[in-house]
C-alpha cells in the first residue's frame, strides 16, 4: 500500500472532482414507450436526452385559420408513420401564428401510434450525430424539433443542419425527421446589399451569391409552409374557441356578446397583432377578469 502524503492526496481529490464535472451526467436511457417527449441537455463535451412531461394540450382541431398548412403538415407526418417518404419541413411565417402549436398538437394526436419528439435548441444542433445515434434503433418515430430557428452567417450550427439536411455522413437515420419552426423564410438575415451582384445568363436574371447562399439552407427543406397574420373574423374565431375552452375548464358560461368582441379586437390594436397568440392571451385576460367579478 503507497502511503501519500495528504496534500498530494487533496490534489488528487481536486483532480478528480475536476474531471467528474467534465464527464456526461449518467442518466437512465428514456423509456419512450412512456414518455413522448425529450430535450437535449448539454453537458460538457457532449449531452442527453432528458424526458419532459407534454403538458400542452392543443388539438388540431383547436387551431384555426391554419386549414391548409394543417392538412400538409398532418399528411407529411402520416406518410412517415407509415414508413413512406415524407419531407423535412420549415414552417415559417409572423410570430404566434401556430407554427408551434401545430407540431405539438401533432404529437397529441399521434403519439399513440409511435410518433415522439425530442426539442434541441439551436446551439445544441452540433451534437446532431450523437441524437440520431440515440434514438436510430428505437422503434418509435421521431420529429427533431427546432423551435424558433435563426442563424447569423458562418455559425457552426448553420453548417451541421445543413448537412443533415443534405444527406452527408450527419443524415438523419430513416426514423427521424426535422421540423423547424422560424419567423425568417430563409432563416439568415436578408438586407438590401444581398440582392446585388446578380447576372444574366442565356437572358435569365440569376440571384446573386449572397443570396445563393442564403437560400440553400432553406431549400433544403422539403416542405415550406407559410404562416400570415390572421384576418379579422378569423381572430375573433379563435378568441370564440379560447374564451370557451378557458369557461369550460373553470366550470362557468361565459356569453359571447358585442362589448365581449369589441374588447377583443382593441386588445389587438394593443397587441399590434391579430394571431392565435394574442386571442389566447385575450382569452386569460378576459376570463381572469371575469371570474374576478364573479367571486366578488
Amino acid at each position: 500500500m503507497i502511503n501519500l502524503k495528504p496534500e498530494v492526496v487533496a490534489q488528487l481529490e481536486r483532480v478528480l472532482s475536476s474531471v467528474e464535472m467534465l464527464l456526461p451526467k449518467a442518466v437512465k436511457p428514456v423509456d419512450w414507450s412512456v414518455c413522448n417527449a425529450a430535450n437535449w441537455r448539454r453537458h460538457s463535451f457532449s449531452g442527453y436526452l432528458e424526458p419532459v412531461k407534454v403538458t400542452d394540450t392543443t388539438t388540431l382541431d383547436e387551431l384555426l385559420g391554419v386549414e391548409e398548412q394543417k392538412r400538409i403538415m398532418i399528411d407529411n407526418t402520416r406518410q412517415f408513420l407509415a414508413g413512406y417518404p415524407a419531407n423535412n419541413a420549415l414552417l415559417w411565417g409572423s410570430r404566434g401564428t401556430g407554427k408551434s402549436s401545430l407540431v405539438k398538437a401533432l404529437l397529441n394526436r399521434f403519439a399513440p401510434q409511435g410518433l415522439r419528439v425530442i426539442q434541441v435548441e439551436k446551439e445544441d444542433l452540433i451534437y446532431l450525430s450523437e441524437i440520431f445515434s440515440a434514438v436510430e434503433d428505437q422503434p418509435y418515430r421521431f420529429i427533431l424539433l427546432c423551435d424558433d430557428l435563426t442563424f447569423e452567417v458562418g455559425e457552426l450550427a448553420y453548417k451541421m443542419l445543413k448537412s443533415a439536411l443534405d444527406g452527408s455522413v450527419y443524415s438523419a437515420p430513416e426514423n427521424v425527421l426535422i421540423y423547424v419552426t422560424s419567423n425568417r423564410r430563409h432563416l439568415l438575415p436578408e438586407y438590401a446589399s444581398d440582392h446585388l451582384g446578380g447576372k444574366f445568363v442565356k437572358g435569365e436574371l440569376q440571384q446573386s451569391e449572397a443570396m445563393e447562399e442564403k437560400v440553400s439552407l432553406s431549400d433544403r427543406f422539403g416542405l415550406w409552409i407559410p404562416f400570415h397574420v390572421f384576418s379579422q373574423d378569423r381572430y375573433l374565431d379563435a378568441v370564440r374557441l379560447c374564451v370557451e375552452r378557458e369557461a369550460r375548464n373553470r366550470q362557468v358560461e361565459i356569453p359571447w356578446t358585442k362589448d365581449l368582441e369589441l374588447e377583443a379586437i382593441k386588445w389587438t390594436h394593443d397587441k399590434s397583432k391579430r394571431c392565435g397568440r394574442t386571442a389566447y392571451q385575450f382569452s386569460k385576460n378576459y376570463v381572469g377578469r371575469f371570474l374576478l367579478a364573479k367571486a366578488a
